[in-house]
């Protein structure tokens, strides 16, 4: 089972969506998703739990979570959304930056079409390492 770690800033908004819509598409058997950020918020951005919501996942039950460097070096592979340089470090060959905009602060079709380019991207990685479900 393979563990890839989505991380930004605050965990409130990219790397909650990266990590939600991976675990929805992977195959429950070869790799998971977690998701943390360097200095995490006291909640996901309201905007966030929307555009989730209108893609039929329910983030209620998630909370910002702390990138410790311990945790960060057990994933096999670290993708950070907006914090390349703050992230802890973990060895180039198993870390990625996806450049996407913050969703803090900006109008639902903004953020659903952060959600979009994350969904596209995170399809992308489950096929190039036959990850994805089945179903």
């Amino acid at each position: 089972m393979k563990r890839v770690i989505f991380a930004c800033p605050d965990n409130a908004g990219r790397s909650q969506m990266a990590a939600a819509l991976f675990n929805a598409l992977a195959h429950p058997h070869l790799a998971s998703a977690v998701c943390a950020g360097v200095a995490p918020a006291e909640r996901i951005l309201p905007a966030v739990m929307i555009v989730m919501a209108e893609a039929g996942i329910d983030l209620t039950p998630e909370e910002p979570k702390l990138l410790s460097d311990t945790i960060a070096r057990t994933a096999d592979l670290l993708i950070t959304v907006g914090c390349p340089d703050a992230c802890p470090f973990v060895p180039e060959d198993r870390r990625d930056e996806w450049p996407l905009r913050d969703p803090d602060g900006q109008p639902l079709e903004v953020v659903r079409a952060i959600r979009d380019e994350l969904r596209a991207r995170v399809v992308r990685l489950l096929a190039a390492n036959g990850w994805q479900s089945s179903s």
